[in-house]
């Protein structure tokens, strides 16, 4: 295996190198069952600790990629081994074109009906040798549900890319695993607006730079208050780091 897991505060983090992404999506492929591949923020993090689906889902994911330089900073500071921060748009890219080189199937699960067709269209003509077999709009009705798990469960794509309109997010995956084959689930909030030309994504430096949450406070300003979860996040680290637990368990 490429990947390297360290646990973070208790939460699990993975160490994948960009150059081992294809090596590691295809043994996944092969792995039989359900398998799950969660982007994971600082909020994330926090919110993992708790008992709950959630923390669950994280703890049983088959991949685990940081997207917050806090993480970086947190790992670094309690002297572990530092993960690769991921751009998730630039993962889902890298994803796709693993699927796409080895001839493998995607399903398209989110967004509005219009948003959803264009990113279909787009995703179709930026990668024409994958196949997508299946595609449902977010924000459905509960009445249709079990319809969406079946269609899923028959085409039994490579990787079902959940999107914006899915209310438990990474959790509907996740709590249905058992009614599902052999599929990669990977949740996208933003998946479907940014192929779909919907949304911009962020922009590479303001990403490199950690500076992508101001984007999201300007579009959300109720977003200050994330500095109260952020504060909590650093006396966690500063516990951890005093009374020198062991966070290998």
């Amino acid at each position: 295996m490429a990947v390297q897991r360290i646990k973070l505060l208790g939460v699990p983090v993975d160490i994948l190198p960009p150059q081992d992404m294809e090596t590691e999506i295809l043994e996944l492929l092969a792995k039989p069952g359900t398998k799950q591949i969660v982007f994971l923020s600082v909020w994330d993090l926090l919110r993992a600790r708790r008992r709950g689906d959630y923390g669950q889902c994280v703890r049983d994911a088959d991949l685990v990629l940081p997207v917050s330089k806090s993480i970086l900073r947190g790992a670094r500071f309690l002297k572990q081994d530092v993960p690769v921060r991921y751009n998730q748009f630039t993962a889902v890219i890298s994803i796709l074109s693993v699927l796409e080189n080895h001839y493998k199937s995607l399903y398209l699960l989110g967004g509005r009906k219009k948003s959803l067709m264009a990113a279909e269209r787009n995703v179709r003509s930026t990668f024409p040798g994958l196949q997508i077999v299946g595609r449902y709009v977010g924000y459905y009705p509960k009445a249709v549900e079990n319809d969406i798990v079946q269609a899923i469960f028959k085409a039994s794509p490579s990787l079902a890319l959940v999107s914006d309109g899915i209310r438990e997010k990474d959790c509907w995956s996740y709590t249905r695993r058992n009614r599902f084959s052999s599929s990669i689930f990977l949740y996208y909030r933003d998946g479907i607006g940014i192929f779909s030309e919907r949304i911009k994504r962020v922009k590479e430096k303001t990403f490199e730079r950690g500076l992508e949450i101001w984007s999201e406070i300007l579009h959300n300003p109720l977003k200050l208050f994330l500095i109260f979860p952020y504060i909590y996040y650093i006396v966690c680290l500063l516990w951890y780091k005093l009374f020198k637990r062991n966070d290998a368990d």
